[in-house]
């Protein structure tokens, strides 16, 4: 059987970007409840910690997602789902000092924001590899610099 699937290419919806930007809310939340000085400081850590995980490992899925629909030669695409597999176990590696008891959430929450904020940078060689829609870039930059700006600067209160 042949693939004959075609793809055209198309900017991103206006949702996408409302979307998008509702998503750095959790964020934002979880930076009211430690700067609020009240008892759900602590929470607000832990919340701040796991969304930043959460929608970090997301990205290696939206990654996944390109690596299969690519139609370039079979190294690209099997480069493209190493880069997809390294969000995940980035936040497996920044979750291992809460459950060893060592120091948590600060350099975590470092970590990830800097993870964060460099992870467009793989969009942009993933973009010499596969199509990406108008305007991906663009938005990726914007979430990617709020969350991981966020999260790095909440890392300073942990």
């Amino acid at each position: 059987m042949t693939d004959n699937a075609t793809f055209t290419l198309r900017p991103l919806p206006k949702a996408a970007f409302v979307a998008g930007y509702a998503g750095l809310l959790p964020q934002v939340i979880a930076a009211v409840m430690v700067l609020s000085g009240m008892e759900y400081r602590w929470t607000g850590l832990a919340a701040a910690y796991g969304y930043a995980a959460f929608i970090f490992s997301f990205l290696g899925g939206m990654w996944w997602g390109l690596a299969v629909t690519t139609r370039n030669n079979d190294v690209s695409a099997n480069g493209i789902i190493a880069l997809a597999v390294a969000p995940s176990l980035l936040s497996l590696a920044t979750y291992l000092p809460w459950i060893g008891g060592w120091e948590w959430p600060g350099p975590s929450l470092a970590w990830l924001g800097i993870f964060l904020m460099l992870s467009p940078l793989a969009d942009r060689w993933l973009s010499s590899r596969c199509a990406l829609p108008p305007g991906w870039m663009k938005l990726r930059w914007y979430l990617s610099i709020g969350l991981g700006g966020i999260t790095l600067f909440l890392a300073a209160f942990a």
